[in-house]
């Protein structure tokens, strides 16, 4: 008979542990929402052209940094297209403006040409790229903030420049990117191409939405995956064997446990005699952001030559606070061939027409403050603990890849190892 395991959480972590794992154990994965995917959620909106399928969560990933990724998609037939990856930059109502991809659209703005500041920026991005590419060599604790205080550069760089690409990237506090390792920020930037103006990756985009390849995976799953099933508690009992507590009461006994959720998330879980032993899932923070799928074009870039793929916007709000959000361009990133322009913003500063709001949603994003990179390398040490292991973004940077290494990882101490490392042939081959 085989073992019984239960995968909580099906994001991509959770989702690819349970697909791994379905042939050589008797799988059940156990959802809170009504939607398999996590941060892979593709929303169909109705239009005159037919239904539009439009990612708000996993948009892009590209081959060279995501490589388990690219396997997983390979194997799965799942079709995929370049994609479009610029970055523009809207400061206090478009006082500044800007956009990476031209000389035009890095000048913009009129005046800028001439404007010291703007120039400054542009000389030290150049210094900064030259500086982190020497961090890489280095294992010092200085973090970002202390860096660029310590090099003496403006505040246009860090303001205008490195805080608005961390934001896109991360979706985390202004505030915690500071206080982010700066030897982890350069290897960050460097193996993304961020240091470099040549040599950078081809990002990409699934073709028709990243549900697809969600729905490939949940076709193998059959009748395995449970939604609609918040787990609030799991405990171990007298026996060895593992309970998951629901509002509705309880479900099942299994042999082993997997929580692919968020760290603070499996924390919770844990009935209080199990968590001395975790105590590190209890170091990490989560950003809750709200991002909504809309139409309306106030939200971009008031200059509409700087429109780009991933564009950042910041004012001061009425208490004085910087506030920020990042507005991504579907149409552009997903190369939607439809007139109605659709946006996703995380956090929107102003509020879309309520007549071009499509969905709205809520996401986490794991915070790397010093407590969170302190207590990441501890994780690998709680690992099968009495049938329990973890996985999820949280044990990398907070991506995909991230994701989907932790579980391989899972699935390799469980005596599995994914079809593309067996030499099984990859979906849909002759």
């Amino acid at each position: 008979m085989k073992d019984r395991i239960a995968v909580i959480g099906a994001g991509v972590a959770g989702l690819s542990t349970a697909w791994l794992l379905r042939e050589r154990y008797d799988v059940t994965l156990v959802e809170r929402n009504a939607y398999i995917g996590g941060h892979t959620h593709t929303v169909e909106v109705d239009s005159k052209a037919g239904s539009v399928p439009v990612d708000t969560g996993f948009i892009v990933y590209n081959e060279p940094n995501y490589p388990l990724l690219t396997r997983l998609f390979d194997w799965l037939g799942v079709d995929t297209q370049p994609t479009d990856m610029s970055f523009s930059a809207s400061i206090d109502a478009g006082s500044i403006e800007y956009a990476g991809s031209s000389l035009q659209t890095l000048f913009a703005r009129p005046g800028s040409l001439t404007d010291p500041r703007h120039l400054r920026m542009l000389r030290e991005i150049l210094d900064f790229n030259r500086r982190a590419t020497r961090q890489l060599q280095q294992t010092s604790s200085l973090t970002l903030g202390g860096f660029l205080e310590h090099q003496g550069y403006g505040r246009e760089l860090r303001d205008h420049y490195l805080l608005p690409m961390a934001a896109a990237i991360w979706s985390c506090p202004l505030e915690a990117m500071l206080a982010y390792p700066m030897h982890s920020f350069s290897r960050f930037f460097a193996n993304h191409g961020l240091l470099s103006l040549r040599n950078r990756p081809q990002w990409r985009t699934v073709s028709g939405g990243s549900y697809l390849y969600v729905k490939a995976m949940l076709r193998d799953l059959g009748q395995r995956a449970v939604r609609d099933c918040p787990v609030e508690q799991i405990r171990r009992g007298d026996d060895g064997r593992w309970s998951l507590h629901t509002a509705d009461g309880e479900l099942g006994n299994f042999d082993q446990v997997v929580l692919a959720c968020h760290a603070d998330e499996a924390w919770a879980m844990l009935s209080p005699g199990l968590r001395a032993a975790r105590a590190p899932l209890a170091g990490f923070r989560y950003q809750e952001n709200q991002a909504v799928l809309h139409s309306d074009s106030r939200l971009m870039p008031r200059l509409r030559r700087v429109w780009s793929a991933w564009n950042y916007r910041s004012e001061v709000d009425t208490s004085g606070s910087r506030a920020v959000c990042v507005t991504y361009w579907m149409n552009r990133l997903q190369r939607l061939d439809n007139p109605q322009p659709y946006f996703v913003t995380l956090n929107p500063l102003q509020e879309p027409a309520p007549d071009t709001v499509h969905a709205r949603m809520v996401y986490h994003h794991p915070v790397y403050d010093s407590e969170a990179l302190r207590r990441q390398p501890q994780l690998q040490s709680l690992q099968g603990r009495d049938g329990l292991w973890l996985c999820g973004s949280y044990f990398g940077y907070g991506f995909h890849e991230d994701a989907l290494r932790s579980a391989v990882e899972v699935a390799d101490r469980l005596g599995v190892q994914p079809p593309w490392v067996t030499g099984l042939d990859r979906r849909g081959a002759a």
